[in-house]
Order: structure tokens, then sequence, then C-alpha cells
């Protein structure tokens, strides 16, 4: 990679654009003068620049006085003491590098991607105020007055959602669909005098609105008789087929691991199997979640990640089935914004900054977040809700607003081919398809960003490739202090996203070093910020 002094290389962007500027002119007259415009009116396209016109007055006049300035301009040579440096233009893509299985599919990547998800618990419950019913009440009890499923898909895409899982029927049993296979759902309630479907309801709103519409489906039935027998698999089936074929196309599928027991002791042995049969043969490219093999519960309801998360693990019966080799299982860290699940009134709404917290400890320590937001009985999400969503939001793009790292230099230690498709550059580019990248079997590396003016700095987010698999096992963070590097931070997995937080430091460098990789190290991203106003850890 050639060494350009900034100078330098303003001077050669400045000059090619002149000499571009040029050529471009050269090619628009000569098509205008040879190949006269089928409209000469002076309505064409050029008739706003008064060309067409003068064009009709005298073409001889203007193509003399045109080669005048082709003459011109061409004469005009750089001083012959300076050798003007060839441009070098950043890669809109990095060329692809070899993967370190395992890897993501495109359904996976995608969904690693959008990195927030909202959750939408809404049913039975929400009418009898608790967050596990048993499966015996009055379907005459859900009857929603005002229900808007345009306005929960409006909110979330708002607020940056990409997917909205409903909960169709909760341990219940009741179900939001006119399913065939039972009466002990919508079509018994008073809601549209029985005609309604709330599950086509919000999956058309998603699709109107491009949000992926997905569902959760509670293999834990306290309604159904057969639940505990083997006839129950038929009936769990009977109903995936109906919300596979009857709501397009479904984008998550969430398989609640719960197995619980008969008022006789017994418990349903669920033929998982035959489930992720039916729905890869119906929607191929739905994620199955939690017991499926597509993504993995965190292992709390609290919304928090790990701090050391990797996207493979070992393979685990039955989701994989197989055990033992290591499969791409990206993690999902579910939480809700109330105490409970369902809305009752009087729950403790989380705060805006409690909710900052959570994105830190989700989406910042590699995981996606499934955020639960319950509308309440009237069947509208209540505004005290929106409230702190809304200042969520707001408070998300203060802190992301600014990357002070955009317009830095940065170098780094090793860089493959020592070219631009896997130039440290690509790190601040903004664009999340170019990358930096090692040489083969170089796992540790250190990346430098020089700023221009001495920054107050306490965020830094790092994105490796994970289209290529994740890499980083450790790295060091260094501020410059009175030319003398200081610890500020470290850390161990990257992945899809890692933001690390620290006490501010004022500085004009920072050096990540890359200290272990199970393979030649990739960035992404790596991103500057300042905020100390919205960080309320959690108690």
């Amino acid at each position: 990679m050639r060494a350009v002094s900034f100078e330098a290389a303003d001077d050669a962007e400045s000059d090619s654009a002149e000499h571009i500027d040029v050529r471009r002119h050269f090619v628009l007259y000569f098509v205008i003068i040879i190949t006269p415009h089928p409209n000469l009116s002076g309505a064409g396209p050029l008739a706003s620049t008064g060309i067409e016109s003068t064009i009709m007055k005298s073409k001889h006049i203007y193509s003399i006085t045109f080669l005048f300035t082709i003459l011109v301009s061409c004469s005009q040579t750089p001083s012959s003491s300076v050798t003007q440096p060839i441009e070098e233009k950043q890669p809109i893509e990095s060329l692809p590098i070899e993967s370190t299985f395992p890897v993501p599919t495109s359904a996976q990547l995608k969904w690693q991607n959008s990195k927030l998800e909202m959750f939408v618990h809404f049913g039975m419950n929400t009418f009898t105020g608790t967050d596990r019913g048993t499966g015996k009440e009055d379907p005459k009890l859900f009857n929603p007055t005002a229900l808007n499923a345009p306005q929960w898909v409006s909110i979330a895409k708002w607020l940056g959602f990409q997917y909205l899982i409903l909960t169709v029927k909760h341990h219940d049993g009741f179900c939001l669909w006119p399913s065939k296979y039972t009466d002990y759902s919508i079509k018994n309630s008073p809601y549209k005098n029985g005609s309604g479907d709330i599950v086509k309801e919000v999956s058309t709103a998603c699709s109107a609105a491009g949000i992926k519409f997905g569902f959760y489906l509670s293999p834990w039935d306290r309604h159904d008789s057969t639940y505990g027998t083997s006839f129950y698999n038929t009936y769990f089936c009977n109903q995936l087929v109906e919300l596979l074929t009857n709501y397009g196309e479904i984008g998550e599928i969430w398989l609640d691991a719960t197995n619980g027991e008969t008022a006789d002791g017994k418990h349903q042995d669920y033929d998982w199997d035959r489930y992720y049969t039916l729905i890869k043969h119906f929607q191929p490219n739905a994620l199955i979640a939690v017991m499926g093999p597509d993504i993995r519960w965190i292992g709390n309801e609290r919304g928090l990640g790990n701090e050391t998360e990797w996207c493979f693990q070992p393979a685990q019966l039955p989701q994989h089935n197989m055990s033992g080799t290591l499969v791409w299982w990206p993690s999902q860290c579910d939480v809700t914004i109330r105490n409970g699940w369902f809305y009752q009134d009087g729950d403790v709404i989380k705060t805006a900054a409690q909710l900052i917290d959570i994105y830190f400890k989700s989406i910042g320590r590699n995981s996606n977040l499934l955020l639960n937001v319950p509308p309440n009985r009237q069947g509208l999400i209540s505004d005290a809700d929106i409230e702190q969503l809304s200042a969520w939001r707001s408070q998300l793009h203060d802190i992301f607003s600014k990357d002070l790292f955009l317009g830095s230099i940065i170098s780094a230690s090793n860089v493959r081919k020592d070219i631009s498709d896997y130039s440290a550059t690509n790190c601040i580019d903004d664009n999340p398809a170019t990358f930096w990248t090692t040489e083969k079997n170089i796992l540790t590396a250190d990346i430098i960003v020089t700023l221009p003016v001495m920054e107050k700095i306490n965020i830094i987010k790092l994105e490796e490739a994970i289209a290529y698999g994740q890499r980083i096992s450790s790295f060091d963070i260094y501020a410059d202090q009175n030319s003398l590097w200081t610890k500020i931070a470290s850390g161990t997995t990257v992945g899809r996203t890692r933001l690390i937080r620290f006490d501010p430091m004022t500085t004009s460098k920072i050096k990540i070093s890359i200290t272990n990789s199970i393979a030649s190290p990739t960035l992404t991203t790596i991103s500057g910020y300042f905020n100390e106003q919205y960080f309320i850890p959690l108690p």
C-alpha cells in the first residue's frame, strides 16, 4: 500500500476531479453536436441550462469555443517537480476471505445484523392479570375494545425493531387465531363477534411496514385434553401448519422449553424433530429460537448477555439432532419492559436509562435484544410504555449520533496482501461490507486511530466480519496520554457487536490491540463516542 501524505492526497484528488470535469464536458457536448437531441424545441432535459437554445442559434460558434476550452485545459500541466500520486480507491465491498467454521446461514446473518426485536405478549392472561393461566378461563373474558395492530407495528418500526414476535398461544392454550383444531380460541370470544384473527392483523401490519413477523407458540398447553399423550404432538403439528401456511412469510418461531405437568403428573414427550421438519418444509427461511437449532436463549430473562459470548457452540440434543460438533448458534436476550410478561395494572415500567444499560449488556455483548412490550386490555401499547420507549430511542440517538473516529487516520501493524480491500481504513468508513484483516496465521495485531483533535471518549464499538466466522478471543484498548499508552479497557470476544464503556478519557490516539484470535482477526467497525449522561446501571 502506498504511503501518501494528506496534503499530497488532497491535491491529487482536486487535480483528478478537475480533469475528470473536462472529460465529462467533452462527452456531453460531443454527443449533442454530432447526434442532435431528439427534441430541440427547448422542452428537453437540458432546456433549463440554455444549452439547447445556444446550439440552435449557432452550432459553429459554440464548437469553436468548446475546442478552445479543451486545448487550454489540456495544456495546463502540473508542476514538473511534483509527481501526482494515484488516489487509492476505497472498496465498496471487501473481497471474500477463507471462513473459520462454523459460519452463519444468510438468514442467521440478517437476523444478527437486525440486533433489535419486539416481543408482544398478548392473550387471555392480559385480561386475567396473570403471567400463567390455567387453561380454564372463559373465552368470553377476551375482549380488547380498541385493538390496533398497526399501532404496535408502527411503534416497533419507529424504534428500529426489525422483527416482531407475537404470542399466538401461551401456556393456557388460548389461540389468537381461529384454529379449527380447538374451540379454545378467539372465535369463541366477543372480539369482533368471534370473527377476528389477531395473528392475521399483526402479520399483515408487519408485512406492510417491512418488519419480519414471527410467533411464539407454547408447546405446553394447559387446556388441551391430549396434552401428556402421543396424540398431542399431532394436535401441535396441526396448529403449526395453520400458522406456517396462512400468514405469509415467517421470520422467526419461538418454541418455549417449558414442559409443565398435567393434573395427574404427566409430562409431554415433545416430538421436536417432527416440529422442525414441518417448519423447514413450509417456511425454509424461518429461524427457530430457544428449543430450536438457529437461535439460542441466553439463559436469563433480564436481557443480560455474557461478557464472553461465542456465536458458535457445541451442538445440543434435541435442537441439532447431534452432539459434540460446533454449530453456529447465536444468542438472544429476552426481557420485558414491565414487571411481568403480560400487561397488568400497577406494573413498574423500566426507565429509559435502564433500557440503555440493557442495550449495552445485550447487543453490546454479541447478542440480539428481544424486548417485550405488552399491549393493555384495550389492545393498545400504553402511553406510559411509549413515553419510556421514546426517551430510550432519543437517548440511543444522542449516544451514537457522532462517531468521533470518522475522518481519523488509522493504521494497522498487519494488513493482508497490503491492499485496500483489507485496509484498516475499512474499519472507519461507515460501511459494514468492508473490513480489515491480517495475513493468514497472524493472530495478533495493533490498530491505531489518530483523531484530528483531542477528544473526550468513553465508549468504543468493535464489530467483526462474522460472515466469515467469529475469531477474536481477547483484546486490550489503550489511550495515548502524554505520549504514553495507558490501558483503559480489556475484553474477550467481539462478534457481531461489542460495546465497551469506560471512564471518560481525553486523547487524540486510541490503540486496539488484538491479543489473541482463533484465526486471522477481522474488524468491520471501530467507532468511538462520548456520552456520560444516561449510564445508570441496573441494580
